[in-house]
């Protein structure tokens, strides 16, 4: 296998306290911490794990987004991608878009496995991979708690509602990594100031032919109901009442 091509995806960091604009028009991103996506991390640790066990020659990371996302391309390439791909464009794409933009990488790049997070913690749509897979007609393997490269295939464990389901998938193929797929590596200052040399190329969204006009329009923003306090109940028969006054039974 030549060349394994991830996808990385800027988000506001899972450790930040997510605010609503006071418009409602969006969530607050203005001096927020940004961090890749964790998903996304598990799967560019696992593409860089093939390529350490000699079945992959390089991975590609790529990003769609503002040009600040080249902070968290470095990160990729920190942790030993060995290089990245930005497309530059301010607009936010709806997850048929992200795939259209990487289907154009892809054909440029012509990767032999393309794998990215199951979904992006900001939207959490999990459409990107299925997407991407139905365009570039090849087979697609979500939701990878485990993946083992044999020769121009692949066996790889499903986490689905019923438990795991292995199967086999032919290369090329495009993989979306679940939470249990590995733990990905603590990067080092060393590996951080290597980075810095590393290519990272970037163009325009237009470069790709990819329109960004999004298909759905989001009205409103709304931040969770605050939940209602918890009662201690006595026994079964309190708290079958205490369901019944709330009509839940």
């Amino acid at each position: 296998m030549r060349k394994i091509l991830v996808g990385v995806k800027r988000v506001v960091d899972y450790n930040v306290r997510v605010r609503v604009k006071p418009d409602g028009s969006g969530v607050v991103t203005d001096g927020v911490k940004m961090s890749v996506n964790p998903f996304d991390e598990i799967a560019l640790e696992e593409a860089l794990r093939i390529k350490e066990r000699g079945e992959a020659g390089e991975v590609i990371a790529v990003s769609v987004g503002p040009d600040d996302a080249q902070q968290q391309l470095r990160t990729a390439l920190a942790m030993g991608a060995d290089r990245a791909i930005l497309v530059k464009t301010n607009e936010v794409l709806e997850p048929l878009a992200a795939a259209r933009v990487l289907l154009a990488i892809v054909q440029k790049e012509n990767p032999d496995l393309v794998i990215v997070g199951k979904q992006a913690i900001d939207d959490d749509a999990a459409q990107t991979a299925p997407m991407l897979a139905a365009l570039w007609d090849r087979p697609q393997a979500t939701f990878c708690s485990k993946i083992e490269i044999k020769g121009g295939s692949a066996t790889v464990v499903r986490e689905v509602d019923a438990g795991l389901e292995t199967i086999e998938v032919d290369l090329p193929a495009v993989f979306s990594a679940d939470l249990r797929l590995n733990e990905p590596r603590y990067v080092k200052l060393p590996d951080i100031m290597k980075a810095k040399k590393k290519p990272l190329d970037v163009l325009e969204l237009a470069a790709t032919g990819v329109s960004a006009a999004p298909g759905l329009k989001p009205v409103l923003t709304e931040p969770p109901k605050p939940r209602s306090k918890g009662i201690i109940v006595k026994d079964v028969a309190e708290l079958v009442d205490a369901l019944k006054k709330k009509g839940l039974v």
